[in-house]
């Protein structure tokens, strides 16, 4: 049975829309694991569009299941993870001007640099996870790297405008999880996963945790937080 990491940067998005101090993400987190979420997560971001740093501080505090931090590779940002040590960090690419994350992170490409940022985070006994495309040689990248789990982009396969390209897709997700587990490696997966199309996700073999946010931030417009949680977790399950 799969995990369910509610992502929360979309609550900050419109608290920074306006700036003012709400919506608070701090009770949003609150709901989110009262409703059943197994972890938080927020994305730090360098030009800080959402999440902000005293978020991720006051939130280490108060969740009571697991923070996890993803971030980009660089120094600020890792300096101020092992200032505040989440549980988790999920290490993802990341372009100031993309609406979103695009792609997963090219680990093989970058083998010696990230050794040296998942060795620090490790001596903190931060849990680091590399956010990476279903591909063999990014998933072989992470388990020489040191890294604890690979984080599978579902991003191709949400995206799919067709059943077969969908179901091209999902095989790659299904080859990439069995390599993963072979290595050793957790398995977690997110990116673009809603209410339709999680469930195929949810039950390939040894997948850990589903992280997701914007659908479930868009779908608590409309029925509210704790429910868009619920409902989410019971798709999974």
């Amino acid at each position: 049975m799969a995990n369910l990491g509610v992502n929360i940067d979309h609550v900050a998005t419109l608290r920074q829309a306006r700036f003012t101090p709400y919506p608070d993400v701090i009770q949003a987190a609150k709901i989110c694991e009262k409703a059943g979420a197994n972890g938080i997560t927020v994305h730090l971001r360098e030009d800080r569009r959402h999440i902000q740093d005293r978020d991720v501080i006051t939130l280490r505090k108060i969740v009571k299941t697991k923070l996890n931090l993803e971030m980009a590779a660089t120094h600020k940002i890792v300096e101020f993870a092992l200032r505040v040590v989440p549980d988790e960090v999920c290490i993802v690419p990341e372009k100031r001007r993309e609406l979103t994350t695009e792609g997963g992170l090219d680990v093989w490409g970058q083998r010696r640099r990230l050794a040296r940022v998942v060795g620090r985070l490790k001596k903190k006994r931060i849990l680091v996870s590399l956010f990476v495309d279903p591909e063999p040689r990014q998933v072989r990248a992470a388990k020489e790297v040191g890294a604890d789990c690979v984080e599978l982009h579902t991003g191709a396969y949400a995206e799919a405008k067709t059943e077969r390209s969908m179901l091209k897709e999902f095989e790659k997700l299904k080859k990439a999880g069995n390599l993963a587990r072979e290595l050793g490696l957790k398995l977690n997966a997110g990116h673009g996963l809603n209410y339709d199309n999680v469930r195929p996700v949810a039950r390939i073999p040894g997948i850990e945790d589903l992280n997701i946010g914007h659908s479930i931030i868009s779908h608590s417009v409309f029925v509210g937080l704790a429910q868009a949680v619920s409902e989410m977790k019971r798709l999974i399950e």
